[in-house]
């Protein structure tokens, strides 16, 4: 009976058990991602952002800023365009995509170092995400130009080692699970 009611209700109720299994098991995937200097690199807990493979402060004393995109008077825009700079500017010149800049400080999603579980949770909470659900999280890890620079820095960046479609599938998994946060 009360699976009927559930079905009425538009629940999805097949499989429940073994889909939030494969969604804790997906989420390892997006945590490894996550944990990627192109993602961790600018969600940081402090205010400078962090470059390179193994995450030095970014030169210049550069900051997130009151939203996110730099200082008044340097914003990321003085350097970081909305696309890579041409191969012949050099190896290490400013990398670049539409809205290069950090989360903004009321939201700052800073996952480097955390447990899955410690990275699903934040990721989750609307008050630390920029108020997204999860159908608004799948959106912005699939589509958004920033996110997908990470597979293309330029330069001599390590790129995010796993084809983006394979991010995506895993995320859809665990958004179609409904978001399980791994148990440890």
């Amino acid at each position: 009976m009360l699976c009927a009611v559930l079905a009425l209700a538009g629940c999805d109720t097949q499989a429940a058990p073994e889909r939030q299994q494969a969604g804790k098991a997906a989420f390892a995937t997006v945590h490894a991602v996550f944990q990627h200097p192109r993602c961790a690199n600018c969600h940081i807990p402090g205010n400078s952002p962090l470059v390179t493979d193994v995450g030095v402060p970014h030169p210049m004393g550069i900051v997130r800023g009151p939203e996110g995109h730099g200082a008044a008077g340097l914003p990321c825009a003085s350097c970081h365009g909305d696309r890579n700079s041409p191969a012949s500017y050099g190896p290490h010149a400013p990398p670049g995509a539409p809205h290069w800049g950090l989360p903004p400080p009321s939201h700052k999603m800073a996952w480097i170092g955390l447990s899955p579980k410690d990275t699903c949770a934040m990721i989750k909470d609307r008050k630390r995400n920029g108020n997204r659900d999860l159908p608004a999280l799948l959106k912005h890890v699939s589509e958004d130009k920033l996110v997908l620079w990470g597979w293309e820095p330029g330069g001599k960046r390590t790129p995010v080692p796993m084809p983006h479609a394979e991010l995506v599938a895993a995320f859809k998994t665990w958004v179609d699970a409904g978001g399980p946060c791994p148990d440890a």
